[in-house]
């Protein structure tokens, strides 16, 4: 089984920063596919940025030149640096991950998200 952790949310003002770190516990951390995935209230989950078996990242057009989505092996940790914050980015993040033989757009692992609120 896989077991995700989200840490790092917080309050920040607009223009402020925050890094998102999610442990990650499996012994195939290396063959996972991740993301970060957001929820706002009232809204539908949306994807923030992905990255795969290869390392190709994808993000949201939303968060493009802003967000930057990074794993450390070494750690089994995945991170996402947010810069720039905008009150639109005020959700709950949470840390996404699937063992299937490839990256299917489909995530079987969910951690309990984090708290990211941005005031303007």
């Amino acid at each position: 089984a896989v077991q995700l952790a989200e840490s790092g949310g917080g309050s920040v003002q607009a223009g402020g920063s925050l890094r998102l770190s999610c442990a990650v516990s499996s012994y195939q951390y290396s063959r996972l596919c991740m993301g970060w995935f957001r929820q706002a209230p009232g809204k539908k989950r949306e994807g923030v940025a992905v990255i795969d078996l290869d390392g190709a990242i994808a993000y949201a057009d939303s968060v493009k030149g802003r967000f930057t989505i990074s794993k450390d092996n070494a750690k089994n940790t995945l991170y996402l640096q947010m810069n720039s914050l905008k009150p639109e980015d005020t959700a709950m993040y949470y840390c996404a991950a699937d063992d299937f033989d490839y990256c299917r757009g489909a995530y079987n692992y969910w951690g309990q998200g984090t708290q990211v609120t941005v005031s303007s």
